[in-house]
């Protein structure tokens, strides 16, 4: 499930033509040297599915996020008016397209990765309880096949998300 909900997390991250206040509610924006995320600095709302208001808690944040929107790698200009910051999505190019989906393929291939550590883990567990008379030889390998089972439907479902937000990508 951790790993399932990080990459989530991390796709929630990649824009499209399509705005996702989680995408920028991460970026640090530095404050007189501390730095905090947007998300601690104002609130953030959807107008539509390609523009977004960010209206901070102070006036005084304004530049400060502005700036770290700007320097952020979204690609994306912040409008500002007197007391919060639009934004708007740009139109996709063919290749800003192809970056998202090798940045997405990545991102999956992490989370099966870390779903295969999880499952070593578990199968270490398994053979050192073997190992110490708590289970038959029986159970461990029922176990095995239990466990396989589980990762690939966590291995099915990673899949089917990476494919929701590569059609998404790509405007289907």
């Amino acid at each position: 499930e951790k790993a399932l909900s990080f990459f989530e997390g991390e796709l929630r991250k990649i824009r499209t033509s399509m705005f996702s206040p989680s995408l920028i509610e991460d970026i640090k924006v530095n404050l007189e040297g501390t730095e905090v995320t947007i998300k601690e600095l104002a609130a953030v709302s959807l107008l539509s599915p390609r523009e977004m208001s960010i209206q901070p808690w102070d006036k005084s944040y304004i530049q400060p996020i502005e700036k770290a929107i700007s320097d952020s790698s979204l690609g994306i200009n912040p409008i500002t008016s007197k007391d919060n910051i639009r934004l708007s999505a740009p139109a996709v190019s063919e290749e800003y397209r192809d970056d998202l989906l090798r940045n997405l393929s990545g991102k999956q291939e992490n989370a099966r990765k870390t779903i295969r550590h999880f499952r070593e883990e578990a199968w270490d567990k398994i053979q050192e309880n073997c190992k110490q008379g708590l289970i038959s030889e029986d159970d461990k390998f029922r176990a095995k096949d239990e466990l396989q089972e589980f990762v690939d439907q966590y291995k099915d479902k990673i899949s089917q998300i990476a494919e929701a937000k590569k059609r998404e990508i790509e405007g289907k």
